[in-house]
């Protein structure tokens, strides 16, 4: 199977990638949508730089779609269109584990355009989830936290059983499926080499606590 992977550099696509991977090897391409500006990614406010270090370590090309909310859709879609005509994609893998409206969205888009839509998570309980990310030797980072439900103290943190536990006891969906928090993936099975990064600034804008990160 020729597949492509949406991935926002987190850890829910990157073990949606992993369980693909292992059975038909690394993806064809990684998919990323950016603010129309370029500056950031949309979903988890990371800088294209990160991102392409990813992409690298990964050994797997980088598409980016910079992209308004209006035109995401069509953007995003006419993405994986080029990817199914010039590199024959079949498929494109998604990191939902619950959200129904996202997976509908998903299926609808990938049927108008004659490409499977590939869940890989869905629905398998979140300590199983997690459990099996960190047992298969990944390694992610917090790069964003929903003011309210987190502290930003949190930014910058390796996901581990400690972090879990504070997880827990804030009452959080555990793999932050509602948004709750956002992470970078900074190692794993199928990286290369580790991402090495430096932190900067923190900043709160759209609800959220942001932690600004450079190539180190």
């Amino acid at each position: 199977m020729n597949y492509a992977v949406s991935w926002s550099g987190g850890k829910d696509c990157a073990l949606s990638m992993w369980r693909v991977w292992r059975e038909h090897g690394p993806p064809a391409a990684l998919v990323t949508t950016y603010e129309e500006d370029g500056s950031r990614s949309r979903a988890h406010g990371l800088a294209p730089a990160l991102l392409a270090a990813q992409a690298a370590a990964l050994g797997v090309p980088l598409v980016d779609v910079p992209t308004s909310l209006p035109g995401y859709a069509a953007n995003f879609g006419a993405a994986l269109a080029r990817l199914r005509d010039e590199a024959r994609v079949t498929a494109a893998v998604f990191g939902d584990i619950e959200l129904e409206a996202h997976r509908s969205w998903f299926r609808k888009l990938c049927g108008d355009i004659g490409i499977d839509c590939l869940h890989p998570i869905w629905a398998v309980p979140r300590e199983a989830l997690l459990r099996e990310f960190l047992d298969a030797g990944f390694v992610t980072r917090l790069v964003a936290v929903q003011d309210g439900r987190l502290a930003p103290a949190l930014l910058g943190r390796t996901l581990d059983e400690a972090l879990i536990d504070e997880f827990r006891a804030a009452g959080i969906d555990l793999a932050g499926e509602n948004g709750e928090y956002h992470s970078i993936v900074v190692d794993g099975p199928c990286f290369a080499r580790p991402v090495a990064l430096a932190e900067r600034a923190r900043e709160r804008r759209d609800g959220y606590w942001f932690l600004d990160l450079a190539l180190d």
